[in-house]
């Protein structure tokens, strides 16, 4: 079948829901690729007219469409609809019940997921729905997550929003230039070739005024382009100028905050070492107060021998005559050698060898008698071995007895 408005607008009536009609229906339509363009405008204008099951099914044909130009690398079903898909799929989702809503929502987002469409296209589809969805009434229950499509409009930035449709702007008219573009180059090329075979004039005037428009539209396309790069561009210089004096002003603080930040670590230092000198001044004090309430040392008295104890008893005719704090073997109380004889004497004899008296003293006098001095020999001796009792009394039994056979002779 030919390519004519009339045949593709029967095309796209016959389409039914099938894979296999959207497949026969999209060869046929890439098959005749040169005319994508008008294609892409039929197809547009029967989305408006169809009813919302017939339009999901014109939605599924420029997928399938588009899909297969995206592999062949064809890119002529590409830049038709890039202009026109928002307009297209808004007018498709707009009245359509929820079971064809989330249909289309679903091609969307496999655009998306498999670059079909550039970013900024796909962006702009998404905001046209989300407009849709936002002027629905509030009693129609709303899907989770608040969003239909991930990386939606919704998700742009506050201060990138206003770029957004002037990028979509920007991208639309590049495209329609770039066709145009293409197609007055191509005819002018055709024209001006110098191997081209000679034509009658009247066709030559007719292929000149065909490129005449080529070019005349080529013009308007490039015009258009430059008119939204500007646009954008100026928006993107405001948003640039924003962001320096915003930069500056971070700046700014950043340097405030930095000199803050040094003086209150000195000040932090200060209070820090103020603390540590209080603590070794309280430390110090404590240290001096426990010395001073510390008790003194007890005074250690001297080691003295201990007193040698007298020999002689305390009440004894010896000890009177004595001097007193003098002991028995002083120089201060000598024993005489007459005492020291008697007492010697006594000692080895037991009291049982009878003597002389007389012989005891040198000067021959008898000091050894029975009054005093017997008594005080006596008792001396009993001093000096008090700590002997026994033997003591025994001495004294002798000497009574050595007395008395001195007094019988």
């Amino acid at each position: 079948m030919a390519y004519t408005d009339d045949a593709v607008k029967a095309k796209l009536s016959a389409l039914n829901e099938t894979q296999e009609s959207i497949v026969t229906v999209a060869q046929w339509v890439m098959f005749h690729r040169r005319h994508a363009e008008k294609t892409a405008q039929i197809w547009l204008e029967r989305i408006r007219d169809s009813a919302p099951p017939k339009r999901l099914n014109l939605v599924y044909l420029a997928n399938e469409v588009a899909q297969q130009s995206k592999v062949r690398g064809k890119e002529d079903f590409l830049i038709a609809f890039s202009p026109i898909v928002a307009e297209a799929t808004a007018a498709a989702y707009k009245g359509a019940s929820n079971d064809i809503q989330n249909k289309i929502r679903r091609v969307v987002e496999v655009w998306r997921q498999r670059h079909v469409f550039e970013g900024p296209i796909l962006d702009a589809v998404e905001a046209r729905i989300n407009d849709i969805e936002k002027n629905r009434p509030t009693t129609k229950k709303q899907t989770l997550g608040g969003s239909f499509f991930k990386g939606s409009s919704d998700s742009t930035p506050s201060e990138l929003q206003p770029l957004v449709p002037l990028q979509v702007a920007l991208t639309k008219a590049a495209m329609t230039s770039n066709s145009s573009a293409t197609t007055a180059t191509t005819e002018y090329d055709k024209l001006n070739d110098p191997n081209a075979p000679s034509i009658t004039p009247p066709v030559h005037a007719a292929r000149l005024g065909t490129l005449l428009k080529a070019l005349a539209h080529a013009e308007n396309s490039v015009s258009a382009v430059i008119k939204s790069r500007r646009a954008l561009i100026e928006g993107l210089e405001k948003l640039l100028e924003n962001n320096r004096s915003e930069l500056q002003k971070e700046e700014s603080l950043v340097a405030e905050f930095s000199l803050r930040k040094a003086e209150t670590d000195a000040k932090r230092r200060e209070v820090e070492d103020a603390i540590m000198r209080g603590y070794q001044d309280e430390l110090s004090a404590a240290r001096q107060g426990n010395s001073s309430e510390e008790p003194s040392r007890p005074q250690v008295e001297a080691l003295t021998p201990p007193p040698v104890e007298a020999l002689t008893p305390v009440g004894s005719p010896a000890h009177q005559e004595q001097p007193v704090g003098h002991g028995p073997f002083t120089e201060e109380a000598p024993i005489d050698n007459a005492q020291a004889f008697t007492l010697q004497s006594i000692d080895q004899n037991d009291g049982s060898m009878p003597f002389d008296a007389s012989s005891i003293s040198p000067n021959g006098e008898n000091d050894f008698d029975l009054g005093a001095h017997g008594t005080h020999a006596k008792r001396r001796k009993v001093a000096h071995d008090e700590d002997n009792e026994p033997f003591a009394e025994g001495v004294e039994d002798d000497v009574a007895a050595m007395i008395a056979q001195e007094a019988n002779r």
